[in-house]
């Protein structure tokens, strides 16, 4: 947990809704697809922070939009062995393999090592339109189905997690830095407890500035659990299972279908 999720925001409107620089425009202006019902670790994601200009490193930091793996890399990660190709030669360069840091649990990321420094200078929210999980449910004959759930506003807006990120360079290789984001879990709260006992550290928009400030170390209060009132406005909804492949994509993935054995769309009630 949480380990898929879905986003669907275009960085330009991004930037303009939070008052950001977008920085996610690639090599002569391309730009990758905004959608994606279906992320999964390593894929890359859209992530805000704030940060001082480097020309003008006093001035107040702006917030900015950039894309990052999904999955911290942490600074010293040695780089891959070059491949028979020379995929690590020139200006191409990889992290060797190690584990996915996709989350980290926000009561002990400020003790683990992956983590810590990223706590205190590099914290990032990370958008996202609702996130995933399985239920173990039984199913015909006794057997038992992982069963996918999409936990998304009832309002429709948008989330924020909260997430810390980090820069990986190779140091023998002069290319560009890989940016890479975790994404913080916290205990689960309300009717989401029904569904895993982990969840991400969604923040409100009163909480941003504070996390996103480079400055400074967040107050401690926003690693806290989230407001059983902001629990309670996160609908849970059961989806296709189609989203089990992280092939498939598209709006259908998050469109609600019925309980095992119902109508579709029928209304369903987590015990």
């Amino acid at each position: 947990m949480c380990g898929r999720y879905a986003t669907t925001v275009d960085p330009a409107l991004l930037a303009v809704e939070l008052d950001a620089i977008d920085e996610t425009s690639g090599p002569g202006g391309a730009r990758e697809p905004a959608e994606n019902y279906n992320v999964a670790p390593t894929d890359p994601v859209l992530a805000v922070v704030s940060r001082h200009s480097h020309e003008h490193p006093d001035d107040t930091p702006t917030r900015r939009i950039r894309r990052m793996r999904w999955g911290l890399i942490p600074p010293w990660t040695k780089a891959a062995a070059p491949s028979s190709s020379g995929e690590a030669s020139g200006n191409v360069s990889r992290p060797a393999k190690g584990a996915p840091l996709f989350n980290a649990r926000a009561d002990t990321a400020a003790t683990k090592p992956a983590f810590r420094t990223a706590l205190k200078t590099k914290r990032a929210l990370v958008p996202m339109d609702g996130w995933y999980e399985w239920l173990t449910e039984p199913a015909a004959k006794g057997k038992a189905v992982k069963v996918p759930y999409f936990m998304t506003p009832t309002d429709g807006s948008r989330m924020y997690a909260a997430g810390l990120w980090s820069v990986w360079r190779d140091r023998d290789v002069d290319g560009p830095p890989l940016l890479s984001v975790t994404i913080l879990t916290t205990d689960s709260v309300g009717s989401l407890q029904s569904i895993h006992d982990r969840m991400p550290l969604i923040l409100t928009p009163d909480r941003w500035q504070s996390w996103l400030d480079p400055d400074g170390d967040a107050p401690g209060d926003l690693l806290d659990p989230i407001d059983e009132a902001v629990a309670a406005g996160i609908e849970i909804r059961r989806v296709s299972d189609r989203v089990n492949s992280v092939r498939n994509d598209g709006p259908e993935l998050i469109a609600p279908v019925g309980a095992p054995g119902s109508a579709v769309g029928e209304q369903i009630t987590l015990l």
